[in-house]
């Protein structure tokens, strides 16, 4: 049986891959230092885990669900958005609870993109964007963002393109893998350039509480929700990531296409899990403190081991990792981090696997402990 040809156009998730070498190396015996991947060490809530304990004996909690959450989910979607952004969200019609925001670059795609349409993906950026695309058989259209910008959008050069093909465009600000914040006056731009060219534009938005005094939703501005939507997810921000929950927010319209797509592909949110997220985004601003500080301390050591490795980097990011660039004269990224996993067992994330302009980069993740990081520090330095 030969598989389809969409799968021709994309390659195993190189996490996968390269995970499954980490592991290979550890049960051999090696003691690698993962700093690849985005998955939070830290727990969820002590709230999100009594929510979901206490709801196992709901009576309607091993039922099928609604395709929209329950109403009081919804609701406390509305509540986080209004006390997090000072944004008013529609309970009823303008908020679609996800399966993770993954599910939802998926949802998204179906929902509005015929075979070659094309879609503006930022490079360097998330790799689902790209890979999610193509599988749905639309056409990519790689915009590059470089540190000259800030890691945003060139506008006035984009402009210069023909767009007339493209419906979709992808951003994630705070964006990862680079840490950049985006400012209130390029999201105004932003949105003046979707209405121009006929763009719906989604903003991927999971770290917005990360090492971030300022946190912004692109529906905050006016005219935003004509022209777009947002995902936000539950993995980064409340370290449930395995839990598998988000959500899509934008106008009806927007958000009736896309519950088309996922009412025929899921049952439901398990009702243990929706408890649980109820309970994690009503957790106030003291939650978020007390992750950062964790962050910030950690952040400060793996300032350290980039600088011990030769690299160099911005501080004045938001999100969980810190992107640096090779010292002049450096391999590859990809041959870079592969000698530090040889030579020291110590992994991180090449820029490359984000896009052509990734080149030259690395990434470390804050997802590890100060004791590991220090570990990282000793072995580069011995």
């Amino acid at each position: 049986m030969r598989p389809a040809n969409r799968l021709h156009s994309v390659q195993e998730y190189y996490f996968s891959r390269k995970l499954r070498e980490v592991r290979q190396r550890v049960a051999d015996g090696q003691d690698v230092i993962n700093m690849g991947i985005g998955s939070p060490d830290l727990a969820p809530p002590t709230a999100v885990l009594d929510a979901i304990t206490q709801s196992l004996s709901h009576p309607t909690a091993h039922k099928y669900q609604s395709y929209q959450g329950t109403p009081e989910l919804r609701q406390t979607i509305a509540d986080y958005y209004q006390t997090a952004f000072g944004v008013s969200v529609n309970l009823e019609t303008e908020i679609l609870p996800l399966m993770g925001s993954k599910e939802g670059i998926m949802h998204i795609s179906m929902a509005f993109l015929n075979q070659g349409d094309g879609v503006l993906i930022p490079d360097p950026g998330y790799p689902t964007y790209a890979s999610v695309t193509e599988l749905v058989g639309a056409r990519a259209v790689p915009y590059t963002l470089s540190a000259k910008h800030n890691w945003m959008p060139d506008l006035e050069a984009l402009a210069q393109i023909d767009l007339s093909g493209v419906k979709l465009m992808w951003i994630n600000y705070p964006h990862m893998p680079t840490g950049a914040k985006a400012t209130k006056a390029f999201f105004e731009a932003l949105i003046s350039f979707a209405k121009q060219h006929n763009l719906l534009i989604i903003n991927d938005n999971p770290y917005a509480h990360i090492l971030n005094d300022e946190p912004l939703s692109i529906l905050g501005f006016p005219g935003a929700k004509d022209v777009a939507l947002e995902l936000q997810s539950l993995s980064k921000a409340y370290n449930m990531a395995g839990w598998r929950v988000g959500m899509v927010c934008g106008n009806e319209t927007h958000i009736q296409q896309v519950l088309k797509v996922k009412s025929n592909m899921d049952s439901g949110m398990f009702y243990g899990i929706q408890q649980g997220a109820i309970a994690a985004l009503s957790q106030g601003i003291d939650w978020f403190n007390s992750i950062n500080d964790v962050y910030r301390s950690r952040r400060k050591l793996i300032w350290k081991l980039a600088e011990a490795l030769g690299t160099s980097f911005q501080k004045d990011t938001a999100g969980m990792f810190v992107w640096a660039k090779l010292p002049s004269g450096a391999a590859t990224s990809e041959a870079f981090i592969d000698n530090l996993l040889n030579e020291h067992h110590i992994f991180i994330a090449p820029g490359t696997i984000f896009g052509k302009a990734g080149e030259g980069y690395v990434r470390f993740s804050l997802c590890v402990t100060e004791a590991r990081i220090e570990e990282a520090l000793k072995r580069i330095q011995s």
